[in-house]
Order: structure tokens, then sequence, then C-alpha cells
């Protein structure tokens, strides 16, 4: 039973891990899956490029000072954030499959539907004809069966996997906390320094009078260490979502 494997096309809704890692479409499947009836690699970049800068902006904006991280409605709250950049960007592309769906990013999987797992790990499954644009490209769960060795050699090429506009979602335990935490990548895995690059928000906090305030990153990096020691226990792990190769402009 592989825990690091290349999913199938159409990722989930929220986040939260998905069952015990199974058998799994080759990479070559995940790819047939969201062939593009009509590609524009084009317009695909120019939708992870647009996400990208808003999220600089926004970290410029706040200019290394805590943005509040509290309530529902918050941009800066972690998911929140890397929704934020999806949705100010998302009504000028569809997928070319489904031309007439609006384009929608899916929740965090419940945690009932978690379980065994984690939440934190997955995203809902909402099916691209309902305008989902990502698929999940990568996912690593932890698996008892192996060693933790095994374990952390199959997180460690997981982040290998890394690609520029890859939306990630991991539940983990790390110096920050405990629990979910969402990020989108900047550029893709560096194997010359071993590191990736993100933007993100409230990874990192503080609390004023009682309520939550995050600090937004853009261009952080960390060795692919970092994140595998984060991630890589029992009952916790980690996904990338990729847009299709399909979305064109509207």
């Amino acid at each position: 039973m592989s825990i690091y494997t290349v999913l199938p096309a159409e990722p989930a809704q929220s986040a939260v891990p998905a069952p015990e890692a199974s058998p799994e479409p080759t990479e070559a499947v995940a790819q047939e899956a969201t062939a593009a009836p009509e590609a524009d690699p084009a317009a695909r970049e120019e939708f992870i490029d647009r996400m990208l800068a808003l999220a600089q902006t926004l970290a410029e904006q706040a200019g290394n000072r805590p943005q509040r991280a509290h309530y529902a409605g918050d941009i800066y709250v972690c998911k929140n954030f890397t929704v934020h950049i999806f949705r100010e960007n998302s009504a000028d592309y569809k997928i070319a499959a489904y031309p007439d769906a609006r384009l929608v990013i899916p929740n965090n999987l419940s945690r009932d539907k978690s379980r065994p797992h984690a939440y934190g790990i997955a995203w809902e499954d909402i099916p691209a004809q309902q305008g989902n644009p990502f698929y999940a490209a990568h996912a690593f769960y932890y698996d008892a069966n192996l060693s933790k060795e095994e374990n952390r050699q199959l997180a460690l090429a997981f982040m290998r996997e890394v690609k520029k506009g890859d939306f990630f979602q991991m539940s983990a335990n790390y110096q920050y906390g405990v629990g979910a935490h969402s990020a989108v990548f900047t550029a893709d895995y560096d194997p010359d320094t071993n590191r990736v690059a993100w933007t993100d928000s409230n990874m990192n906090g503080v609390k004023r009078n009682g309520e939550r305030y995050g600090y937004v990153q853009f261009g952080a990096q960390k060795d692919i260490g970092w994140f595998v020691d984060a991630f890589c226990q029992r009952t916790r792990g980690a996904t990338l979502y990729r847009l299709r190769d399909d979305i064109v402009r509207r």
C-alpha cells in the first residue's frame, strides 16, 4: 500500500485527509483525466501569476504586521487567504471541457469524513463538471505499517513534486501549532537547494485582546525536510492540488 501517490484528476473540497492510502492511478492516468480538449498553457500560467501577484500585494501591504485572522470572514485565516486569491481572479477563466461551469475552490473535507486520518489533509471531492479546476496531483498519508524512516523518504519524494501554483494542504504538528494549514507554492521545487518557496497567511501569529492575528508571507523558503518534519506523523499528511491543464480564458 503506497503512501505517496498520484491521485485521480478531481480533487476534494474541504481540508481533511482521504481514506487510508490505497492503490491509485498512475501519473499518466491523472494527466489523461485532466487532458484538455483545448489547452491554453498561457491562460493557465496567467491565472497562476495573477493569484501569486495578489498574494504578493497583500503581503507587501501587510508590511510584516500581523493581520486579523480570527473570524470566519477574515481573509487572513490560512485557508481563507488561499481561497481569496483564487476567487479574486477565477471569474476570468473556465475549464475548457466544462465552459458553463463557474470556477470554485473546494472546502476542506470535514473532520468526520477525514477519519481515521486527521483533519486538514484533503479537500472535498467536487467534480470538474461543477467547476472544480483542481486535481490532487500528489498526496502523502502516513502509513503506520511502514517504519518512520520509510514514511519520511516517501514524504520527501512527495515534496520534490512541488510545482509553481500548487495549492498545498497539510495536517501538521510543528513549531507554529497543531492542525490544518493551507499555502500556495510560488516556484517549482529547487533540486539544487532542496528548498521550496510559498505564500500563505497565519502560519505564525499572535493574540491581541483575545483575537488571533496572522503574518502574511510571500516567497518564504524552507528546506523540504522542514515541511516533512511538520506533516510526516501518525494520522497526518499533505496534498498538492494542481490546476488542470485545460484552463482557458473566459
